[in-house]
């Protein structure tokens, strides 16, 4: 799911999370999903796709949404995340 240097595609695989840290939804490079819920490991997952900036997501139980990188910022249907970053 990563860009490459012939198109315009965010890379979005890595670690998402909410401002308070309650959703940390993790984006993995097979272009399936694994969303956190406080202390709800796998709340939801499915797979997603990305196309420039924008994601489709469709959950394991069939339910779709969807989502826009805007300044390096998720913005997930309601969700407003953040990447986390990696620690050294």
């Amino acid at each position: 799911m990563a860009g490459t240097a012939d198109d315009d595609t965010v890379d979005v695989v890595g670690m998402w999370v909410t401002a308070d840290g309650h959703i940390r939804q993790e984006l993995l490079s097979d272009g399936r999903y694994d969303e956190a819920r406080g202390e709800r490991r796998s709340a939801y997952t499915g797979r997603y796709t990305v196309t420039g900036s924008h994601l489709d997501y469709v959950d394991d139980t069939g339910f779709s949404a969807t989502g826009d990188i805007r300044d390096g910022v998720l913005h997930h249907e309601h969700l407003v995340l953040y990447r986390e970053e990696k620690s050294p």
